[in-house]
């Protein structure tokens, strides 16, 4: 008796653990046909949101306009630079907060698709990566190299088991359903060589040991070991991507590229609402079952984080704006496509497909499930003109390069092309002036001699490596004398400021697509000892290719051609350094520090190419994201109660002759007193 008694009870304890355990948690799996969550399929729609490209104040309004637009999913990377700064130091504050951002995605029932990487790309300087990797002795970046796979690992087990510790990852009852490790691979797989292999299987395997009860992904990937999942990344995967390469995994769009990102000189990409409903019902005609807008809110680069001369504006032409304003008619139109996705999605998830031509250009997918649900996409892809195709029996009007939508196989609901969702425009208020000189004071960067620098090499040093990414800025000085001079610079790095005994005598730059420029500066020097002085600026880091941990910026030859038949090279000379501006040494833009320089009334003075300058206003009332309208500067940076809102650049003018960005910040919510202070340099 007593025997049974303790089997008895044995077993009900078993059975109630298991139930809860299952009342409590999704099981997310996996077929050919979609994602599957609790034993259901999902057809799910994904936006990118990036949680430290905005602010904590707006995390909850993004998510909820994301979610009103009919996404499923937010997708966003982790970004290591920002959370581990120094080795086992660790950041997850403010605009870090990582699980905050998380817990209020599962506060508003979505799920997490959470981009470990740890190498993300991104735009994002140095591809996210942390710039004291580059220091690792026999470190080489994303192969099968043991210095390199210590710190990736280190880092993503990090990061599984800080979601774990938060219940976050639905096996837990939280709302992550996938998990990336790497990001686009195959685009430098090659050039590792047998390298490149092992290393892939090795990452896929790391990340599937640590057990997150999720699955996998790899973007862009089409070796992909099981069980992880390879994906599409692009603005066109309907007709780029080859499928899974297995036929047990579905088919997946991790980017959707919703616009483009802008580089300083370059116009904004602009997407049309109309091609991405068109490749987005391509994809799902052609059995896909997972897409990710990238980005759905882009947001701004504050700070220092933009890869090589990417604007401090991110992906504005999202369906959520810079400042997570509704862009219409993209937002609306998707909103409206998704509707029409989601009410058709058993047969889309359950049907049998079928395809055929109905035209030299055109083609009908047909997905039929037993129970008689039939869902049609008859595509045309004649981008020139209308085109009546006949679709069992009826005939359908289908616009130029479009999909109609039949969710009966009768009756055309929905065409990609046709758009009801009315246009808006941003529309900014001017609130405050600050064009009366008494508001501002100024602080002037003293230009360093050769003989008050304490770095001193016998060759040009590489910026990156010199400066570990504290600082944009390097001053070059060596000693020299010459009659007839003409100062000769080749860079790969960015911008190039040149002086004379300190003074100011032109400056220089590259572009985004030329990766590197020379400036043949005629100067005039005093008898005697003359310092020559060059500032050099980088305008963010690399942020993708092979060795990225070799790469070279920075100045690669200096010369004075002192007549026709001889030139002074200083390429192999003894130069003195300087890393960094004493404004950033003192932190002249944080309010306790305002008082280590000397402020000044502006004068008229022509030398002020390394200029800081502080103001205070009072700001708007009200909750209204806040821009300053920067177009009267030329290059520099921005600090805002203490924050740095980004680099700025309006003197690199397009090809159409406009700035690349005039608007920057995106301060939310009420201040009282703000504290301005701007680095601005002379072209």
């Amino acid at each position: 008796m007593k025997v049974r008694e303790m089997v008895w009870w044995w077993w009900i304890y078993i059975a109630v653990a298991v139930q809860a355990s299952i009342k409590g948690e999704d099981y997310v799996t996996y077929d050919g046909r979609s994602l599957i969550i609790n034993g259901q399929r999902k057809l799910l729609f994904s936006g990118s949101i990036h949680y430290p490209r905005s602010t904590p104040q707006m995390w909850s309004s993004l998510i909820g306009k994301a979610k009103e637009g009919g996404v499923d999913v937010i997708q966003t990377y982790v970004f290591w630079n920002l959370h581990e700064p120094q080795p086992g130091q660790y950041d997850f504050s403010g605009r870090y907060d990582l699980v905050k951002f998380i817990k209020e995605i599962q506060a508003q029932g979505l799920y997490v698709c959470l981009r470990i990487g740890p190498f993300i790309e991104s735009e994002w300087t140095y591809g996210g990566f942390p710039f004291w990797l580059h220091d690792v002795p026999g470190i080489v970046y994303r192969t099968d190299n043991e210095p390199f796979k210590f710190y990736m690992q280190n880092f993503t087990t990090k990061i599984v088991n800080l979601m774990k510790s938060e219940g976050l990852y639905a096996s837990q009852g939280g709302p992550i359903i996938l998990s990336q490790i790497e990001n686009e691979y195959q685009n430098v797989e090659a050039a590792f060589h047998e390298k490149g292999p092992i290393y892939v299987k090795w990452a896929a395997k790391m990340g599937v040991e640590l057990e997150t009860g999720v699955p996998w992904v790899m973007c862009k990937q089409t070796d992909a070991p099981d069980p992880v999942i390879n994906t599409c990344n692009g603005m066109r995967c309907g007709e780029t991507f080859g499928g899974p390469n297995s036929p047990n995994k579905p088919s997946m769009w991790t980017e959707n590229w919703t616009s483009f990102y802008q580089v300083y000189g370059g116009e904004p990409y602009i997407r049309s609402a109309e091609d991405i409903a068109f490749h987005v019902a391509l994809f799902i005609a052609k059995k896909g079952s997972y897409i990710n807008y990238y980005m759905y809110h882009g947001g701004t680069n504050f700070g220092r984080t933009t890869s090589a001369y990417v604007i401090t504006s991110y992906y504005d032409q999202a369906p959520l704006d810079e400042y997570g304003l509704l862009r219409q008619p993209k937002w609306g139109h998707l909103k409206e496509l998704h509707i029409m996705i989601k009410n058709c999605s058993t047969p889309l998830l359950q049907g049998v497909q079928s395809n055929f031509s109905i035209g030299p250009l055109q083609q009908a997918y047909v997905f039929k499930e037993g129970t008689g649900a039939c869902v049609a996409f008859l595509v045309n892809n004649d981008a020139t003109k209308n085109v009546t195709v006949q679709f069992q029996n009826n005939s359908f009007e289908l616009l130029p390069k479009s999909i109609g939508i039949l969710p009966d196989c009768q009756n055309m609901v929905f065409n990609t092309a046709k758009v009801s969702t009315k246009p808006n425009k941003r529309i900014t208020t001017l609130t405050k002036m600050f064009n009366e000189v008494d508001m501002w004071k100024e602080f002037k960067e003293d230009i360093p001699n050769f003989l008050d620098t304490s770095l001193r090499s016998n060759s040009l040093l590489e910026h990156m490596n010199t400066t570990q990414d504290k600082s944009d800025y390097l001053c070059f000085q060596p000693n020299s004398t010459c009659p007839q001079p003409v100062l000769h610079v080749e860079s790969l790095g960015h911008v190039v400021h040149a002086y004379i005994n300190t003074i100011f005598i032109e400056a220089g730059h590259g572009s985004h697509d030329t990766k590197g420029f020379s400036m043949d500066i005629p100067i005039t020097l005093i008898d005697g000892i003359n310092n020559v002085s060059i500032l050099s600026v980088m305008v963010g880091l690399p942020d993708s290719g092979a060795f990225l941990e070799s790469r070279y910026a920075g100045l690669t030859k200096v010369t004075i051609q002192c007549s026709e038949s001889y030139i002074y090279d200083f390429t192999n000379y003894t130069w003195g350094y300087q890393i960094g501006l004493e404004g950033e040494k003192l932190q002249v833009f944080k309010e306790q520090s305002l008082e280590e320089v000397e402020w000044s009334e502006i004068d008229d003075s022509t030398n002020k190419s390394l200029t800081w300058y502080k103001t205070t206003f009072d700001a708007p009332i009200g909750d209204e994201p806040i821009a300053l309208n920067m177009s009267s500067m030329q290059k520099g940076a921005v600090w805002v109660n203490e924050q740095s809102i980004g680099r700025y650049w309006v003197s690199f003018l397009t090809s159409k002759g406009n700035p690349s960005q005039t608007l920057y910040a995106k301060i939310v919510g009420t201040m009282c007193l703000a504290h301005s202070s701007t680095l601005l340099e002379i072209y």
